[in-house]
Formats: structure tokens, sequence, C-alpha cells
């Protein structure tokens, strides 16, 4: 959707733990990606996966103050830290002439999603549906190249594996990681049986 050249700058804006960067340098295999976030741990985690290819640049930093020029800024999931309009804002004048961002934001998929769905998302209190994104979109003075709804396929190979680690930790857990292994399986339920209400689309938006 971006049109990424081959060579191309990208940022992996709140990189987490680097799960992004191949797919990445798969897109860009003669370019350079950029990797930041501000947790210190996943920065280790992404360093020690990915640090040793020259084609990647992994530091700890701030997403809302990144610099370019890059021709692609890729953010997975976490836009909703800075909000749409202000990241999109925040990131207009890192990108290169021609250059996109790529962002998946969760969303709503209905006007009246159940009680059960809103009080799993009542910690993000400007969650909005698509309409209500592609509105900040604008407002941000971008341009929308394309969408795509995060597909089931991809939420369960990440609850999957987070199902088998729970099942594995939970007979020796104490107290407060038996409350954090409960809250990992109720987030995993909430999606499985309410997975029409809601999910993550992938925005992609060039600069008018």
């Amino acid at each position: 959707m971006a049109g990424v050249p081959a060579d191309a700058r990208i940022c992996d804006a709140a990189c987490g733990p680097g799960a992004d960067i191949p797919a990445l340098l798969a897109a860009a295999p003669d370019g350079h990606v950029t990797a930041l976030d501000k947790a210190e741990g996943f920065v280790k985690q992404a360093q020690a996966a990915h640090g040793s290819d020259p084609r990647t640049t992994i530091f700890a930093g701030d997403m809302a103050a990144v610099t370019g020029p890059f021709d692609l800024i890729w953010c997975a999931g976490a836009v909703y830290f800075l909000g749409v309009r202000q990241a999109l804002d925040a990131w207009k004048n890192a990108l290169a002439p021609g250059g996109a961002v790529a962002f998946s934001q969760v969303c709503w998929f209905m006007d009246a999603p159940s009680q059960t769905a809103q009080e799993g998302w009542a910690e993000y209190a400007d969650m909005t549906d698509e309409p209500g994104v592609l509105s900040a979109i604008d407002a941000a003075g971008y341009d929308v190249l394309g969408t795509r709804r995060l597909s089931d396929a991809a939420w369960e190979a990440y609850y999957g594996p987070m199902d088998a680690r729970i099942a594995q930790l939970t007979p020796e857990a104490g107290p407060a990681l038996a409350a954090v292994l409960q809250e990992g399986r109720d987030e995993a339920a909430l999606w499985r049986n309410h997975r029409t209400e809601f999910g993550y689309t992938l925005f992609v938006v060039r600069p008018r």
C-alpha cells in the first residue's frame, strides 16, 4: 500500500521486543530499520534478536520524538499512547518526501458494543470506531492509501502461544503472578467471545 522501495528507510516506532523487524527488512532488503521503544527490557530483547544485522539500529527512545527522514514509519498497536492525531502530527516532519505511515489501531466494529466488551476496554476511554480514526487522520492532513482489519488468524497467532505460556506458569505461580496470568486469560477470552465487536485495523496514510 505504501509503495516502500527496496532501499527504504523505515522507523519501527514503539518496536516492543522487535517482532516486526524481520518483516520490515523483508519489505526493504536493501534498506535500514531504525527501531525504538521506551521500555529498556523490550529494547534489550530486540537488540539481542536483531542488533547484529547491520541493517538495523535499535535503541531506547520516545516515538513522539522520532527524526528522519523515513520512507515509512511503522507503528503496531501503540499509537493509542499518543492519540492518532497527535502521533501523525509528530511524525509528519520525520517523513521523507512521499513517505507514509502505517499503524494499527483498535476500533469498535459496531455502534453499540456489549457491556462486556466496553468494560474490557474501559481503560481506553478514547477508543472509537473506524470512521472516528479516519476523521482524526483527515484532521492531521493525511490521505488514506488503504485499510485492512487484522485477521482472526493473526489474533490466534498471538493468543495461542500466550495460552501455552500461561498453562506452563500456572502450577507454580504465586498470588501476584497468578493475577497477571488471569488477566491474560481474560484478555484472550474477551477477544474470542466478542471478536465481531472490536479489533485492530491497519491504516496506511500519507501526508497531503
